[in-house]
């Protein structure tokens, strides 16, 4: 069983950043419900204990009616007697300024005012929150917060020391099946010579050790190397400053047999001593598959 389920209650008025504040909690590795009906909290908080595989829970509480929010007030009421679940509410808000001039420029409703006037649905829904408001673990005023500066604010409060948001996928590929199309930074090593030339080589890939070693025993491999991942390791705290969860490095050779594939391991077992990171090949199999269909 899970020791205690961590679970967030995002609210607050709509324009105000529920959408960037649900994505960054994704990015923190909780587990994100969308306008949940309150009276299905407590089941689902017993199905989670039950299953001890969930341990953080972010719920995004949209407005319905004052009937709803009296609803899950009740709900929050009664888990926060639970020694299971430990419950924070962020309460994300906006001048009504700024509020009607988000709905100005996407040209969108109000949901309390759909056909009148804007700031009539903005303080009728100011007043439908006031309670939840006022159960607030945290306040959060986005009017004058960028999408991005919302999202550091958001990591302050929230992460913790085991959150690893920042990571990095290694893949090979070879560049006569096309580019990884979600590459964020690609590298050509066609420049390196090429084991498939050497027959006992050829039907081996850079897993194996003789490939390994052959790519790594080239003076230009080493020099590739060791620049490559100067370069690399300098860059990586400019995109987590960025506010990047993820960044895909892509190394490619002809086939993606050896060459990319020995290099990407490498770099990757560096950048590992630093940063998680998960290593691929795609392409590795794509000649074995080949030859088994002919």
């Amino acid at each position: 069983m899970a020791e205690s389920l961590q679970l967030v209650i995002i609210s607050g008025m709509s324009g105000a950043g529920k959408t960037v504040a649900v994505q960054s909690f994704e990015d923190l590795g909780y587990f994100c419900i969308d306008n949940m009906p309150p009276a299905l909290l407590p089941k689902f908080s017993e199905l989670v204990e039950e299953s001890g595989k969930i341990e953080k829970v972010a719920l995004v509480i949209d407005l319905r009616s004052r009937a709803f929010y009296d609803e899950i007030i009740d709900m929050l009421a009664n888990l926060d007697n639970t020694d299971f679940v430990s419950v924070k509410i962020l309460f994300l808000d906006a001048s009504n300024e700024e509020l009607v001039s988000r709905y100005k420029e996407t040209r969108r409703s109000h949901p309390l005012a759909m056909e009148g006037r804007i700031m009539d649905g903005v303080l009728m829904e100011r007043d439908l929150l006031a309670p939840l408001k006022d159960r607030a673990s945290y306040m959060i005023d986005t009017t004058t917060l960028t999408p991005r500066e919302l999202r550091e604010s958001i990591f302050d409060k929230f992460e913790t020391s085991d959150d690893e948001t920042f990571h990095i996928e290694m893949v090979s590929f070879g560049f006569k099946y096309g580019l990884p199309i979600d590459a964020d930074i690609v590298m050509d090593v066609r420049f390196l010579p090429n084991p498939y030339y050497i027959p006992e080589l050829k039907h081996q890939t850079g897993m194996d050790k003789p490939v390994y070693d052959y790519v790594m025993s080239q003076p230009a491999t080493e020099k590739f190397y060791q620049q490559f991942l100067g370069m690399l390791e300098s860059i990586m705290p400019g995109y987590e400053e960025e506010g990047k969860t993820s960044l895909t490095i892509a190394i490619g050779c002809t086939g993606g047999q050896h060459r990319s594939v020995a290099l990407t391991q490498r770099i990757g077992e560096a950048l590992a001593q630093n940063y998680k990171v998960h290593i691929s090949h795609r392409d590795v199999k794509k000649r074995k598959e080949t030859v088994n269909r002919s």
